[in-house]
């Protein structure tokens, strides 16, 4: 907490400019709340902007109720984190220390002023994406999971947490500190939960369940119709949404499990223009999210788009699995591949109980000093192995051919070829899963023939199928799958489908590229084509 607290000082070094406060107090109004006034509760909406004027206000620990921080904000500082652009909820809850007056700014009318200073907006959003960063690596959270490490319900959301960025406070369940929470909430000590605050414990607990308690869901009011509506959060579509934001498109971004799509699963890539150091896949695609949330597009996860149906008027209408409907003028295809499912029995038994199709933080976790097997032959596997092996005892890479030449980048390869903590097994598949309610151990088949091997974590990456079912034969698909484009379908546009309106980048589409930087480019380029059909 003490890191925090010296981030904070150090950002508020540089306050807003006068003539920035002048257009808060113009745009907004100012309010005065007496010592001890909630100013901001947790899971209560950001809906206004808040500035200091007089006065202080602490943050409160969830759980006790007492000033969280050393240090508390002050005049010229105000409250908030990166959520507030997608119109979230507050982590924790936050309080007046004295007297405290304010300028309150309406949420719309914030942005609004946002976009049209950007001088405003630098600062405003670097301290926002700061805090939030901090509240992540410090776990700083209203949200406390308790026994991720035996339960896979509660795995699942750590893994949906940390692959989305929401900062959450885990607790093995045998831990002293995971007992005193138990008792405090009246929950039976070897319970695995979900407590949100002090104690609010969270029955039959979802990721959607807690996308939706934080903000994180579905907020359309009426018969919005958008002008773009971007199905898929990762590279392609990410870019996309910045650009449409930028055009003043109005744009929706629709995403089923993690902004960040595959690409966010890699820990470290090293061959992405501007990073000469690498960055991580989540990371890269974070710094876009918040570009496009700058620009007003809106994101709304964990939700998926199970059809869509063009209506008479010409404007598309997409069927989400809760049974919502949005509507659209235009419709981007970013949602990528998907790591196929291999034919071994018991597989769905043991995903997310020892089966991973992503490697970050959570899952490594549970892979501390085991064994672990990485199936795949392509830079996100040879990404993945580089990554456990920092923690785990030994990575196994499996692949069915004689060389990674032709699917890995050299620098990958090498590294791994190199690395003593990393074996790649040539010729070689899983042919069978061990366990009871977790993964225990595998059998490998491999030019010696087949052989037991203990092991808590086996990582697929193997294997590209695309996400296209959804699209209810409205465009043409390619014999795998892929949507087709361009030439292909008699368009003049490289992304452009068989239906007018409708597009496709990234992964998804048939021919493309398979790298982060080429999706990137895709979702960034459609926009002019799109702003065309939509101003037609």
């Amino acid at each position: 907490m003490e890191s925090l607290a010296g981030d904070l000082r150090q950002m508020q070094r540089t306050p807003l400019h006068d003539s920035h406060v002048e257009a808060l107090r113009q745009a907004g109004e100012v309010r005065t709340y007496a010592a001890g006034e909630i100013v901001g509760e947790m899971g209560s909406a950001m809906d206004h902007f808040v500035y200091v004027l007089e006065g202080e206000i602490e943050v409160l620990d969830p759980i006790t109720r007492k000033p969280y921080l050393p240090h508390s904000l002050g005049p010229t500082q105000f409250m908030g984190d990166i959520a507030f652009l997608n119109g979230g909820t507050y982590a924790l809850p936050m309080q007046a220390a004295t007297e405290t007056q304010v300028i309150r700014v309406p949420r719309a009318v914030m942005l609004d002023l946002m976009a049209k200073i950007p001088e405003m907006s630098d600062i405003v959003i670097t301290v926002f994406a700061a805090r939030h960063r901090r509240q992540v690596e410090d776990r700083d959270s209203a949200i406390t999971l308790i026994g991720a490490d035996s339960d896979r319900a509660i795995r699942r959301i750590a893994s949906f947490a940390s692959r989305n960025r929401i900062p959450v406070r885990m607790l093995d369940l045998e831990t002293s500190e995971a007992r005193e929470e138990a008792s405090a909430c009246s929950i039976p000590r070897d319970q695995p939960a979900v407590i949100f605050g002090k104690d609010e414990v969270l029955e039959n607990p979802t990721p959607a369940l807690i996308a939706r308690r934080l903000g994180l869901g579905l907020d359309v009011c009426g018969p919005e119709v958008f002008d773009v509506l971007i199905v898929g959060g990762g590279p392609a579509g990410v870019a996309a949404a910045v650009y449409a934001g930028a055009e003043g498109l109005s744009a929706l971004v629709i995403e089923d499990t993690a902004i960040g799509g595959q690409a966010g699963t890699s820990s470290r890539i090293e061959n992405y223009m501007g990073f000469p150091t690498g960055i991580s896949g989540g990371d890269l695609v974070w710094r876009g999210e918040v570009q496009a949330m700058k620009f007003g597009t809106r994101f709304a996860m964990p939700l998926r788009v199970c059809s869509l149906a063009r209506r008479p008027d010409g404007v598309f209408c997409a069927t989400l699995d809760d049974e919502t409907e949005l509507c659209a003028r235009a419709v981007i295809v970013a949602t990528g591949v998907q790591y196929r499912r291999l034919p071994i029995d018991r597989l769905e038994t043991f995903e997310g109980a020892g089966v991973y199709y992503a490697a970050t933080e959570t899952e490594a976790r549970y892979c501390r000093n085991s064994e672990v097997y990485v199936i795949g032959g392509g830079n996100s596997a040879g990404q993945a192995a580089m990554y456990l092996s920092r923690s785990a005892k030994h990575v196994h890479v499996m692949i069915r051919g004689q060389s990674l030449a032709a699917s890995m980048s050299d620098y990958l390869s090498s590294r791994l070829e190199a690395d003593p903590r990393v074996t790649v097994h040539f010729g070689t598949r899983a042919k069978a899963l061990h366990g009871t309610d977790f993964l225990d151990g595998i059998t490998i088949e491999g030019p010696d023939g087949p052989r037991d091997c203990a092991t808590s974590g086996l990582f697929i990456m193997a294997g590209a199928a695309p996400n296209t079912g959804w699209l209810s034969d409205l465009i043409e698909l390619d014999d795998k799958g892929f949507v087709k484009t361009g030439n292909a379908v008699g368009r003049n546009s490289p992304f452009a489908t068989s239906e007018p309106g409708i597009f496709a980048v990234g992964d998804v589409r048939a021919g493309s590229v398979k790298r982060v930087a080429s999706a990137v480019g895709e979702g960034s380029v459609v926009i002019s084509k799109v702003w065309e059909y939509v101003n037609d």
